[in-house]
């Protein structure tokens, strides 16, 4: 008895001991969030890229010889071609929608004028008012809340630049540690499970490049046809208004639905009628992305059906806002390849 009473005390101790060491943990990971979340993108970033840097790495570096990329290296040439890519797109994109951009704030107070007479036409306003009344009245004018709006805005901006720095540096030195890191992660298991455990790392790692080379596709797909069917409905500043569409459509969720604001804007200070066809154009377009595209993208590359694609971005999107629908469809693959393991386990037992 002496004994079993000892036992159940020392069970007491390890479970008080293990309760607050978990509590320990949650806390400071919670404290630690930012820091954990930026770590957790840049792992799904190295992951999305490591293809590609192998690929890389088996090129020879001299038409002769037999010297290859060192891995280095490899990281460094991919993060040139997307910079050079990024240049290069911005060279031929940018003189356009600089053009458009100084016709458009040229021509503001024409299209303030045009945006009122239309609401007023439609009893939304009951007079015209000057930019200076529209100021005045504005909420945000208030004291100094409009100086803490735009501070804040900067500071925004600001850390999500410094945030992407970091992003692509820690992405750089976990694709150089990738193999030493995997070597880690695979000591944690059994060897007799380890053989299974790299397969379904290398199954994740497919995923992950797939969902990163479709968000890619998609991005471009919205962004020229939005371009191609804004030139048709005769839409000035379709080249501004298609890459706003295309940058948007990298946000799932809200960034489709904000992308199109402007156009219908910009159309609605042509006319009522090309404001309405910008809105069937961008709803029509909606629907093929999201019941064609995006569908064939996560079902045959990323293997996500349908309604897995909707459930998980509406939890990421609900924990983590526009950052948690972004990582919501990758997170969902990489959960259906541990959980498929985990099932393999269950029915082997």
């Amino acid at each position: 008895m002496a004994v079993d009473a000892s036992h159940q005390k020392s069970l007491i101790r390890y479970a008080i001991f293990m309760t607050a060491f978990t509590a320990i943990v949650l806390w400071a990971a919670y404290n630690v969030r930012t820091v954990l979340l930026l770590l957790y993108i840049s792992g799904l970033f190295a992951i999305g890229f490591s293809p590609i840097v192998r690929l890389i790495e088996k090129q020879k570096l001299l038409p002769v010889g037999h010297t290859r990329f060192p891995r280095w290296l490899a990281i460094l040439v991919l993060y040139l071609f997307i910079i050079g890519s990024l240049v290069g797109i911005g060279m031929l994109v940018i003189p356009p929608i600089a053009e458009q951009s100084q016709q458009l704030w040229a021509m503001k107070d024409e299209l303030f004028v045009r945006a009122q007479q239309f609401l007023i036409d439609r009893g939304v306003l009951s007079e015209p008012l000057t930019l200076e009344q529209l100021i005045a009245r504005a909420p945000l004018s208030q004291g100094g809340e409009a100086v803490g709006t735009v501070f804040g805005a900067v500071v925004g901006v600001l850390g999500g630049v410094f945030g992407f720095l970091t992003i692509l540096i820690v992405t750089f030195y976990i694709l150089v540690e990738a193999n030493r890191l995997r070597d880690v992660m695979l000591r944690l298991f059994p060897r007799e499970r380890r053989p299974r455990v790299a397969a379904a790392s290398r199954e994740i790692v497919g995923k992950v490049s797939a969902w990163l080379a479709g968000q890619l596709m998609l991005g471009a797909i919205i962004g020229i046809t939005s371009g191609i069917g804004l030139w048709l409905l005769g839409i000035p500043f379709f080249y501004v208004l298609a890459l706003i569409s295309g940058v948007g459509e990298m946000i799932p969720i809200v960034g489709p639905i904000l992308s199109a604001i402007p156009a219908v804007a910009v159309a609605a200070t042509v006319s009522f009628k090309k404001a309405l066809l910008v809105i069937v154009f961008f709803i029509v377009q909606q629907q093929f992305e999201n019941h064609v595209l995006v569908p064939k993208v996560m079902e045959r590359q990323v293997g996500l059906s349908a309604v897995t694609v909707i459930v998980s971005l509406l939890i990421g999107g609900n924990l983590l806002g526009i950052v948690g629908a972004i990582l919501a469809v990758p997170t969902a693959a990489i959960l259906q390849v541990v959980f498929t393991e985990i099932s393999k386990d269950q029915g082997n037992g």
